[in-house]
């Protein structure tokens, strides 16, 4: 099990189970998606309730979030370049108030959910980054919500946060990377039409949108890296490997930053990796930390060798097409656990998209 996720909501990772032993798995967003909004309930936070056309992100190298009140967040790019930025953001008014917010989006016929976080230092003056974090199997967006060590780097700035809730597979809450976790859904299409959404009503820089992720969550992160570097400017998974299964299927529109956090006592995900059936029916294989590592540097065209690891025990490819970094951060005695936002953070916001 991929999990551990605690929970604000009760929602624990839960082993093994019977169900689909198969998966279909979308690797680009749905030309556009019906937004809609609905808040379900809230804590001390904004209460939007409506519904707005957005655009999700097309192909590979699709539109990168528009703002759908009509402000102008910059148009596509395309090819090596990626899209989701340029030209200026006009912040939507009146801004949303501190808080956390259940809020829906519809993605095809599906109506997915999310926890919007909203930090006190946000004004909405001025564009903020937003962190997408997704939850470990078993677990569910309040779950990560309350587990998440992000919070408490990202809420100083005024960063927006966002920690969606995955489809229930065999397994519990999970997330389609190819191979497993849950049976027909677009995961991608999903992160992306919430970015989209999430910029209608917040102040969002849609240059500095990023991913993280604890456990199968780190494993929707590599997934986005991959498939969504469009819309994703950096990713930080922790505690899951890039998988033999659909490695060969990596090919993101544009180089991207990926910094790694992994224990080498995961008795969960090993950190050498290998074979794992923890979900019946949809077996994967972990390439491992040090194979992740060094796929990621490929994939990212880095040269050179990596620097030693650090007091953190990073250790960083940072001679890579387009100014990105592979990093990865190894916990020596680690578990199976988050990973480290006090490194993770700094990474993350020094890349923003091209």
């Amino acid at each position: 099990m991929w999990g551990c996720g605690g929970g604000g909501d009760g929602t624990t990772s839960a082993g093994a189970g019977g169900g689909d032993d198969t998966s279909t798995s979308g690797t680009s967003g749905s030309g556009s998606s019906t937004a809609s909004v609905s808040t379900t309930a809230s804590a001390g936070g904004n209460s939007t309730s409506g519904s707005g056309t957005s655009g999700s992100g097309t192909g590979g190298s699709g539109t990168g979030g528009g703002d759908a009140s009509g402000s102008a967040t910059g148009g596509a790019g395309a090819g090596g370049s990626g899209a989701g930025g340029g030209g200026s953001v006009t912040c939507p008014s009146p801004a949303l108030r501190a808080g956390d917010t259940n809020q829906t989006v519809t993605v095809g016929s599906a109506s997915r959910s999310y926890v919007l976080h909203v930090p006190a230092a946000y004004d909405g003056s001025k564009p903020v980054p937003l962190v997408v974090d997704f939850h470990p199997l078993g677990g569910s967006g309040p779950s990560e919500r309350t587990g998440s060590p992000y919070p408490a780097q990202t809420d100083p700035e005024g960063v927006i946060m966002a920690f969606p809730s995955g489809m229930s597979g065999p397994s519990g809450g999970a997330w389609n990377v190819g191979p497993c976790c849950v049976a027909g859904t677009d995961d991608v299409a999903f992160a992306k039409a919430l970015v989209a959404q999430i910029q209608e009503t917040a102040c969002i820089d849609p240059k500095r949108v990023y991913a993280v992720g604890f456990s199968m969550g780190g494993g929707m992160s590599h997934y986005l890296a991959c498939h969504a570097a469009d819309v994703f400017a950096a990713v930080a998974p922790a505690a899951f490997d890039l998988l033999q299964e659909n490695v060969g299927d990596c090919e993101p529109s544009r180089p991207i930053t990926v910094v790694s956090f992994r224990g080498t006592s995961d008795p969960v995900v090993p950190y050498s990796g290998g074979a794992s059936s923890a979900v019946r029916g949809m077996p994967v294989t972990f390439l491992g930390a040090k194979g992740t590592f060094e796929k990621w540097a490929d994939i990212n065209g880095c040269t050179g060798s990596p620097s030693a690891e650090d007091g953190q025990g990073c250790s960083t490819y940072s001679t890579c097409q387009g100014g990105v970094e592979v990093a990865l951060c190894t916990k020596q005695g680690g578990s199976h656990e988050p990973g480290n936002a006090t490194v993770g953070w700094p990474v993350l916001k020094r890349h923003t998209m091209p």
